[in-house]
């Protein structure tokens, strides 16, 4: 069999799995692709007045390295070709008394692999730009292949990484999937930063991986952030032990790492529960004068954090939820549509409301409540009474409408439907407990 020589390409192979971090049997991949398309280009030239090939016209070849005998190393290009009567595409077909010559058993309808090898000297430059194109694609291909499947389990988790350029007002981070692994560019948007971390070469931060790009597309395949509400989930987490151990469970975040306006600072809120009597699950987050919660504020850069208390009354989960400001009272003015008016004194305006909105606009997105301040001095209670009792009678005037569109329908015969078993027992599994939900906002 024929062979095109390429001296040294064992040592080569071995060079770029190396440097790419690339598995040997990768690189072996993506090199016979490559030239693969630089013998599609040679054959192309040869032919290229007498006959146009498809785009699939050289599915049925391969290539075939040999790194067996060091300093004779090369390829050979391979063909599987179809036994036939009458041969209509040489590239594709032998004819059956030819192949009889050598094997006399061979039927109708068999194939056979035969040695296609170009001359090596026929093999010209533009067939080996073509290869050399091709290899580098195919070699990132096979890097982005490799990090996605190295990655996807580890979204939604927190990475340690380390700054290594800044592209626009994109940060490029690097970051390992585990001890001794190499490591992978990730891409830190603008969006996704604080305004108090400092971006400097080789600076370290926790990251939150949200998401690990498919595809061909140029750039960090992976995308992390720190701004994620995960991000403040994980910090507690690693710095509470009770919530480690499930004692202390996180019920809800809500997050504005990047506040609309720059005279307002970053702010989250935390909702935590315990089924615990003895355990107190502020308390537990906030730690002994405080020293728990400080190390996750030292890790966002100084981020004001409020931790409060989460409650199944709306009433009180809200009036929680307003922290640090004082409430005097929670109005459910209409439940189905979760609205509330929360009353405070005149001095509590300002604190409940918050800089620019913040505090209220945070405690809405925590309790999923909308929520409207107001002073309870100024507060008209007969008015809003009239107001809640024509919106409950709107509400039930609606509600008989449809109940009489559903009489006057006609009734249609169908076979009656198969109930599963943990139906007919009456169970439920659309009843979902709320607390058993954690639920992270992000702005």
């Amino acid at each position: 069999m024929s062979m095109v020589s390429l001296r040294g390409l064992k040592e080569l192979i071995d060079k770029i799995s190396v440097e790419r971090n690339l598995p040997k049997s990768a690189v072996q991949a993506a090199l016979r692709e490559a030239l693969l398309k630089g013998y599609e280009r040679y054959r192309r030239t040869q032919n290229l007045d007498k006959h146009h090939f498809d785009e699939d016209y050289f599915q049925n070849f391969e290539v075939e390295l040999d790194l067996e005998q060091e300093g004779e190393e090369g390829f050979r290009v391979l063909a599987t070709k179809t036994i036939v009567e009458k041969v209509s595409s040489g590239d594709h077909e032998i004819g059956l008394e030819e192949v009889q010559k050598v094997a006399p058993e061979a039927a109708v309808g068999d194939t056979v692999v035969l040695d296609v090898t170009p001359d090596q000297t026929e093999f010209g430059r533009m067939a080996a730009i073509q290869t050399k194109q091709v290899l580098s694609q195919k070699l990132r291909d096979q890097q982005r292949k490799i990090v996605a499947e190295e990655f996807q389990e580890l979204e939604g988790t927190v990475l340690q990484a380390r700054v290594l350029r800044f592209e626009r007002q994109s940060v490029i981070l690097a970051v390992s999937s585990g001890f001794s692994q190499p490591e992978v560019e990730a891409d830190l948007p603008k969006r996704e930063q604080l305004p108090n971390d400092n971006y400097r070469a080789n600076a370290t931060f926790k990251v939150f991986l949200k998401k690990v790009r498919e595809g061909p597309a140029r750039g960090p395949q992976l995308l992390v952030s720190r701004a994620a509400a995960g991000l403040v989930v994980y910090l507690f987490a690693n710095e509470v032990p009770e919530i480690e151990d499930e004692v202390v469970r996180i019920v809800a975040v809500a997050r504005e790492a990047n506040p609309p306006s720059r005279h307002v600072g970053p702010r989250t809120k935390i909702a935590v529960d315990t089924l615990e009597r003895d355990v107190d699950p502020v308390g537990a987050c906030i730690g002994a004068r405080g020293s728990r919660i400080q190390v996750v504020v030292n890790e966002l850069r100084g981020e004001k954090i409020d931790v409060i208390r989460w409650s199944p009354d709306p009433s009180t989960y809200i009036s929680n939820a307003l922290s640090p400001a004082r409430v005097d009272e929670v109005r459910l003015i209409n439940p189905d549509a979760r609205q509330a008016h929360v009353l405070v004194a005149e001095d509590q305006l300002s604190l409940a409301i918050g800089k620019e909105g913040q505090n209220v606009r945070l405690a809405a997105r925590l309790t999923g409540w909308k929520i409207d301040i107001k002073d309870i001095a100024k507060y008209d209670y007969e008015a809003e009474a009239r107001n809640m009792a024509a919106l409950a009678a709107a509400r039930q005037a609606q509600e008989e409408a449809e109940y009489e569109e559903a009489d006057d329908e006609p009734e249609e015969l169908e076979r009656p439907a198969t109930v599963p078993s943990w139906q007919q027992n009456g169970d439920d599994f659309d009843d979902v407990d709320e607390v058993d939900e954690v639920e992270t906002t992000e702005v």
